[in-house]
């Protein structure tokens, strides 16, 4: 084969830019840019005021269908699949939806990422006095969510995977059983738990065989209140939240920081 052909067909078998950037939304998002003051303006001009009301209220609804399963919400898809030719306009009307969100549900949009441009809705998660921490009758997943954080947290916020599924095994939560409530437990928790920012689930480098280990996501650090979370393991072992001297100190911060 020729210099010339050889080169031909290596060409033909390199992946296209879409194969390495990922998806079309991960290209509306690239191609985002920062309106001119004279575009937002005209935008302003061209819409009223409840043309915007209603575009607004669009936002809030297609946030809160994607808040439903915890995924995180990218501006990329409210851009694609909502604003469309209000793009111009996209700071005012967010503006609005991150209003509607604290007045009208009491919930705070926040950007979480802001180099990616990725939002979450933060309601906070905290334990219910008097229940046992492995079961919440309401929502059974936010019980086995809480009792990882909690390991987490008390463990100096990185614990080895190992400790997490021997803790759990100990609740009656076997990672290679399948549960009644919550299904493929491992599933569960190092891939819904890891998508929707509650935990981190990462590798330990130079590790045979692999190890993983868990770290506290961004979402949790914005929806878990560590103060409260220490005074429900104080209330398990009969003992003040000050035992904890380390723990204590990094919650009562965090607490003062919000």
């Amino acid at each position: 084969m020729s210099q010339k052909r050889r080169v031909s067909a290596t060409q033909s078998r390199a992946p296209k830019r879409s194969q390495i950037v990922g998806d079309d939304e991960d290209d509306e998002d690239m191609s985002f840019t920062q309106p001119t003051s004279s575009q937002v303006q005209r935008a302003r001009e061209n819409f009223t005021t409840v043309q915007i009301d209603r575009k607004t209220a669009e936002v809030v609804q297609f946030i809160l269908i994607k808040d439903q399963k915890k995924v995180p919400i990218r501006r990329a898809d409210i851009v694609k699949h909502v604003m469309k030719e209000y793009k111009p306009i996209y700071q005012d009307i967010m503006k609005r939806v991150t209003r509607t969100f604290e007045q009208v549900f009491g919930m705070k949009l926040l950007e979480i990422d802001s180099k990616n441009h990725i939002y979450i809705l933060v309601n906070k998660i905290e334990p219910v006095a008097g229940e046992p921490v492995s079961l919440y009758p309401s929502n059974p997943k936010t019980g086995l969510l809480f009792v990882i954080l909690s390991i987490i947290f008390m463990k100096g916020g990185v614990v080895k995977e190992a400790l997490i599924w021997n803790t759990l095994k100990k609740l009656r939560v076997d990672p290679g059983e399948k549960h009644d409530d919550f299904g493929d437990v491992k599933k569960l928790v190092t891939d819904e738990f890891v998508r929707q920012k509650y935990v981190e689930y990462v590798r330990i480098p130079h590790t045979e065989p692999l190890e993983f280990e868990f770290r506290w996501g961004l979402r949790a650090e914005k929806e878990v209140s560590k103060l409260k979370l220490l005074e429900f393991v104080a209330q398990l072992h009969d003992q003040e939240p000050q035992s904890w001297t380390q723990q204590f100190r990094e919650a009562t911060a965090a607490e003062s920081s919000q």
